[in-house]
């Protein structure tokens, strides 16, 4: 995986890898917290991901959200804040 990538593109690869994905949206909401903590002014620091994937509904809510962080790995740290919403 290319570090050269915007992160929306590593986020969908690791994900996309990870999951038999049936949707899947990144959603970059960065430019809503300009100026914010956490905003690094690279325009890559807040996502919020939508994420149907098989399997993901039969896991309780804590172990969906750990499934896509183990699946994001090392991104989880280059990431100031990340919303999932998980089915």
């Amino acid at each position: 995986m290319s570090e050269n990538q915007p992160m929306e593109a590593r986020i969908r690869r690791r994900l996309e890898e990870a999951f038999d994905v049936q949707e899947l949206e990144v959603i970059n909401e960065s430019h809503l917290h300009a100026g914010h903590a956490g905003d690094d002014g690279s325009g890559e620091s807040h996502f919020r991901l939508r994420l149907q994937a098989l399997g993901l509904d039969q896991m309780s809510r804590v172990e969906r959200h750990r499934a896509v962080h183990k699946a994001l790995g090392p991104l989880t740290g280059e990431i100031h804040a990340l919303a999932l919403e998980l089915s």
